[in-house]
């Protein structure tokens, strides 16, 4: 299967695993940032705070919330793969009933 479409963008491994945004400091902008950035200064002693880091406590204290929004993430991901599939084979589909 080709792919002839210059607006693809294939992602690496390596920028999956490189996302900048976790090395973002989070700028404490709502009552809730305020209180994670509070929350995970002090339990990780770090002035500074990186989405990262939250991430990462959430995972360890709140397992659950962290499990839906993978799964969730998930699942959308897989059905947005799947959609580009089947518009694909029809693209390519018509390209051969065109020649």
């Amino acid at each position: 299967m080709s792919n002839n479409n210059p607006e693809t963008k294939t992602v690496s491994e390596e920028e999956i695993h490189n996302n900048p945004f976790l090395a973002m400091e989070v700028e404490p902008n709502s009552d809730l940032k305020k209180y994670l950035v509070e929350y995970v200064g002090t339990k990780l002693d770090q002035e500074q705070v990186t989405v990262d880091m939250i991430a990462n406590v959430l995972a360890s204290e709140f397992p659950e919330f962290m499990m839906v929004l993978a799964e969730e993430n998930f699942i959308r991901g897989y059905e947005t793969g799947l959609e580009d599939v089947y518009k694909t084979l029809a693209r390519e589909t018509e390209q051969n009933t065109e020649e």
